[in-house]
C-alpha cells in the first residue's frame, strides 16, 4: 500500500466480541438501526480501477480497512472479487457530510459507494466517494488483516472469517468452484448428461461403508443416506440414457482423518459400451485438461512434494504390489484365515479377529503397506475378484476384476471397473455381501432386489468411475487436510469438547480400514 493508503493499525473496530471469543451472549441492538434492502451496483472492485476516471461508478462490498485522517479518509471495500481503495474528502464532500460519513464507517461494515475513479500520488487507483450508503453493521470486531486466523478450530466453525481474513483460503474455494465447473465443461462437451438420483435410499450400495440412517415420517419407512449413486445411475442407463454423470454429496458413517469426511462431494459418470480401460484414458485426459486451464500448470506442491501428473502415468498391478510389498501373494491365497496368519506372522497386524471376510482383510493389508507408498499420480489395476461385487471380473483371468484406482499421494482419488451387468452373477455376489453382514460385517453391502430386476430387463456394457472432488481439490491446492477445502465441515460440538481435543489430535488418528470418502 502507498503512504495514503492503509496499514496494519488503520483498522476502527466496533469494540464488540473478537472472532477468537465464544461468548454466545446477546448483543444489544442499536436505536433505530434499519439495514438496507437493496443497493444497486454497476461494477465489481476487480474491474474498477480499470474505469476511466470520468466515468461514475457504483459498487459495493465489506469494509476491511479504514482510516479517517482528518480532512482525508482512506479505506478498502472487499467483495467477491477482491479489493479497491475508496476515499473521502472534506474539500469535496463539504465538512458535515465528511465528518458524518467518516465517523460512521466501522471495519466490517457493508457500504454502498458511488464516485468516480482517481490515482493518489503513489498510484493506488481509488474511488473518490460522492454518495455513500451504510447498507449493514458489524456488531463484532473484524478478524485482524495481517494476521488472519490461526486457530484451525475458529477456522472450521467460523468459515466466514477465515474468507475474510485469509486471501489462500478465499482462492481456494474460487479454485474447488472453477474445477467443479470446468469438470462439468469437460463431461458435457463429451455428451454425458447430468442427472439427480436419490440420496434417500432403501440399501445402502454401491460401496463398501457404513451409512447413516433416518426415518421418513410421511411414509413411514427407514432409509439410509445413500453412501454412493451407483446402482441408481446404472438403473438410468438402463433407460437408454447411454453417458451420465453426478455431482453430488455421499455419507458414510465411519472413521475421520485429513483425508476422511463422512459427508463428501463424489463425481460419479457411467457410459455405455465404455471397459475400464476407456475410463483409464478419459480420467487422465479430464484431470490434466483441468488442472492445466485452472492451475495453469500439470505439477503442484503439496505440502513439499512435488506432484506431477503430466504424461502417461504409471500403471501398477494391485496383488503384485502387496506382494512386493509383503511377500503375500494374493494369486495363491484366496482364503480368510490363511491370509490372516500370514498378515500376523510378517508383524503386519495382530487387530484382525473382527475382520471376517477375505475383501475387507486384501484392503486393510493394501492400505498399510502399499498405499502410503504411492506418492506420484498412478493407475493400479487388477484387483482380487473379491473386493467390489459389483465389478465385472476379467474375461482372461476370472480370479481379478477388470478395475483400476487412482492414487496420489497416497490418496485414493478415483475408482472405477467395467461394471457387472449380468443379473445372475450380481445376485449372487449381493447374496454373499448379506452372508458376511450377518457374520458381522457391516461394511458389506446389501441386497438391492429392485437394482438385480433392472439388470433383468437387460443393461448394455459399461464402466463406471468414481472421483473424489474433495481429495482432487486438495491435491491441487496445496490443502494438508479435507476440511481446508470443505467451506462448513462438520465438527465436534463445543459442549462435547475436551481439553486437548483440537482439530489436529482427531485428524491425525487412523480412520480404519475404508474410511468415508474412499474413491
Amino acid at each position: 500500500m502507498t503512504d495514503d493508503a492503509l496499514t496494519t493499525a488503520d483498522t476502527t473496530t466496533t469494540g464488540s466480541k473478537t472472532a477468537d471469543e465464544t461468548d454466545d451472549a446477546l448483543l444489544d441492538r442499536p436505536d433505530e438501526y434499519q439495514p438496507a434492502g437493496r443497493f444497486a451496483v454497476d461494477t465489481t472492485t476487480a474491474a474498477a480501477p480499470a474505469i476511466d476516471d470520468e466515468q461514475t461508478i457504483s459498487l459495493a462490498g465489506r469494509v476491511v480497512l479504514w482510516r479517517d485522517m482528518g480532512g482525508l479518509a482512506f479505506g478498502q471495500i472487499q467483495d467477491q472479487t477482491g479489493r479497491v481503495q475508496v476515499s473521502l474528502q472534506k474539500k469535496e464532500l463539504g465538512a458535515e457530510q465528511y465528518k458524518a460519513w467518516a465517523k460512521a464507517i466501522k471495519s466490517g461494515d457493508f457500504i454502498g459507494v458511488r464516485g468516480h475513479m482517481w490515482t493518489t500520488n503513489k498510484g493506488e487507483r481509488t474511488v473518490a466517494v460522492q454518495e455513500l450508503e451504510i447498507l449493514s453493521r458489524a456488531f463484532r470486531s473484524m478478524p485482524d488483516k495481517w494476521a488472519g486466523i490461526a486457530d484451525t478450530e475458529i477456522k472450521y466453525r467460523k468459515r466466514y472469517l477465515d474468507l475474510l481474513a485469509n486471501p489462500e483460503s478465499r482462492e481456494r474455494f474460487l479454485t474447488r468452484s472453477r474445477v467443479i465447473s470446468r469438470i462439468r465443461r469437460f463431461l458435457d462437451d463429451h455428451d454425458f448428461i447430468e442427472v439427480e438420483t436419490p440420496i434417500l435410499q432403501g440399501a445402502a450400495s454401491g460401496a463398501a461403508a457404513r451409512p447413516f440412517s433416518t426415518h421418513h415420517n410421511a411414509l413411514d419407512r427407514d432409509f439410509f443416506l445413500r453412501i454412493s449413486p451407483e446402482t441408481y445411475l446404472k438403473r438410468v442407463i438402463a433407460g437408454s440414457f447411454d453417458r451420465v454423470y453426478e455431482l453430488g454429496r455421499n455419507f458414510r458413517n465411519e472413521g475421520i482423518d485429513s483425508s476422511h469426511l463422512q459427508e463428501f462431494t463424489m463425481l460419479e459418470w457411467y457410459a455405455a459400451y465404455w471397459d475400464y480401460r476407456d475410463n483409464m484414458a478419459f480420467i487422465q485426459e479430464l484431470v490434466q485438461t483441468v488442472m492445466q486451464e485452472v492451475r495453469g500448470s500439470l505439477v503442484v506442491d503439496l505440502q513439499g512434494v512435488e506432484l506431477d501428473f503430466g504424461g502417461d502415468w504409471a500403471v501398477i498391478d494391485y496383488r503384485d504390489a502387496v506382494r512386493d510389498a509383503t511377500g503375500i501373494d494374493l494369486h495363491e491365497i484366496r482364503d480368510v484365515d490363511v491370509l490372516k496368519r500370514a498378515i500376523k506372522e510378517r508383524g503386519l497386524g495382530d487387530d484382525l479377529d473382527d475382520t471376517v471376510s477375505y475383501a475387507a482383510l486384501v484392503d486393510l493389508l493394501y492400505k498399510r503397506t502399499v498405499r502410503p507408498g504411492l506418492i506420484q499420480p498412478c493407475f493400479l489395476v487388477h484387483h482380487p475378484a473379491e473386493l467390489v461385487p459389483l465389478a465385472r471380473r476379467s474375461d482372461e483371468d476370472g480370479t481379478r476384476l477388470d478395475m483400476f484406482q487412482v492414487v496420489v499421494n497416497g490418496w485414493e482419488i478415483v475408482k472405477a471397473y467395467s461394471e457387472l451387468i449380468d443379473p445372475f452373477e450380481q445376485r449372487a455376489r449381493l447374496e454373499e455381501q448379506v452372508e458376511l453382514r450377518a457374520q458381522g460385517d457391516d461394511e458389506t453391502m446389501m441386497m438391492e432386489t429392485d437394482f438385480i430386476e433392472a439388470m433383468e430387463y437387460g443393461m448394455p456394457p459399461m464402466s463406471g468411475l468414481g472421483l473424489g472432488i474433495d481429495r482432487f481439490v486438495a491435491l491441487i491446492t496445496d490443502a494438508p487436510t479435507l476440511r481446508d477445502v470443505v467451506l462448513f465441515p462438520q465438527m465436534r460440538d463445543d459442549a462435547d469438547r475436551v481439553e486437548g481435543d483440537t482439530v489436529e489430535a482427531r485428524t491425525g488418528a487412523d480412520a480404519g480400514i475404508a474410511g468415508a470418502g474412499d474413491a
